[in-house]
């Protein structure tokens, strides 16, 4: 696509529900003086800023293919995140429009990492219902002494061994664990995989022998109820499932089917489908689940990170340079 001559216009969106106008108006600031930047809460909300904008740079609001179209000038979506299931992205492509994430950044990988951990340590340590009973004068300990279990000489099987997969892999090592991996559509092993001594096996298989399951896949039409009631049978009745990466990526009905029926041992929750989650989504009144709203990613140290790898490649682009981390159709 031939690129603009005249003012850029960048169409920042920031939802509410991640830090809305002020959050924006921060990350507008990093964008300096070399295009115009117009804050909004939604993509639609402004019309004239969308159908002007030759960029989005978006932080989880959702762009669709109606927004596209909308968009006759658009060039570029930078997606300030390691997701990008809120771009459409087959739109995009089918306009010659860029989409692209921060993924190999590294912004937030850590934060992540160690996120599915403390969910780990919540679940195996049984954290939450001691706390819970402590604060009722109530001494759980006989009571709880049967559930709680450790990290030796576990399996962790996780569901991507991507960018975030392969830091929560680094980490399990010191835990003396057992790792195995799977990928969406299962990939060659890699010199990676080789020197964190993680074993590639098909997902199902991955189901059947770990005892944490951790997913970090992202979310397409292949990953969209990866793990459905049917793989979730598969499951140990003592294995923890743990999901950082989509809610969606998980059946949230069959996990909660599984959690009420004793079938597993727990799950640790930070993302819903859709989010925020409403109040009669069945998985937030299970039992054995240590829940979070979905902030894995987004520590005081984090966000800046992201605004920064966000902003940065977009004033490459805008510069004339090659963007990064571009996405296809063939991870969406």
């Amino acid at each position: 696509m031939t690129r603009s001559v005249r003012v850029q216009q960048i169409l920042l969106v920031v939802p509410p529900e991640v830090g809305g106008r002020a959050l924006g108006a921060a990350l507008a600031r990093l964008l300096g003086s070399a295009a115009q930047v117009t804050v909004v809460e939604t993509t639609d909300e402004d019309k004239a800023a969308l159908g002007q904008a030759q960029v989005i740079l978006t932080g989880l609001g959702r762009v669709t293919a109606e927004h596209i179209a909308a968009a006759p000038d658009l060039e570029l979506i930078q997606c300030a995140s390691h997701g990008f299931d809120y771009v459409d992205v087959a739109a995009a492509e089918g306009r010659g429009v860029i989409v692209c994430n921060i993924g190999t950044t590294g912004a937030e990988v850590q934060d992540v990492a160690e996120h599915t951990f403390a969910l780990i340590l919540a679940l195996a340590k049984q954290l939450i219902p001691g706390h819970g009973a402590l604060t009722q004068a109530d001494w759980a300990l006989p009571r709880l002494q049967p559930h709680l279990t450790e990290l030796h000489d576990k399996t962790l099987g996780i569901i991507g061994l991507g960018h975030i997969g392969k830091e929560v892999a680094r980490r399990a090592a010191p835990f003396d664990m057992d790792i195995v991996y799977t990928d969406v559509p299962l990939a060659p092993l890699t010199e990676a995989a080789r020197r964190l001594r993680a074993r590639r096996v098909e997902l199902d298989e991955l189901l059947r022998i770990s005892d944490y399951i951790t997913v970090h896949t992202p979310l397409t039409d292949q990953t969209r109820n990866l793990i459905n009631a049917e793989r979730l049978a598969l499951l140990k009745p003592t294995a923890f499932v743990i999901n950082t990466a989509r809610g969606a990526v998980i059946d949230q009905d069959a996990l909660a089917d599984a959690l009420e029926a004793g079938k597993i041992a727990g799950a640790g929750i930070d993302v819903y489908d859709p989010e925020p989650p409403p109040a009669s989504l069945r998985l937030l009144h299970a039992p054995n689940v240590v829940l979070s709203p979905h902030v894995a990613g987004v520590t005081r140290e984090t966000l800046p990170r992201i605004a920064m790898a966000a902003a940065s490649n977009v004033s490459e682009y805008l510069a004339g340079k090659p963007p990064a981390d571009v996405v296809s159709e063939d991870r969406a």
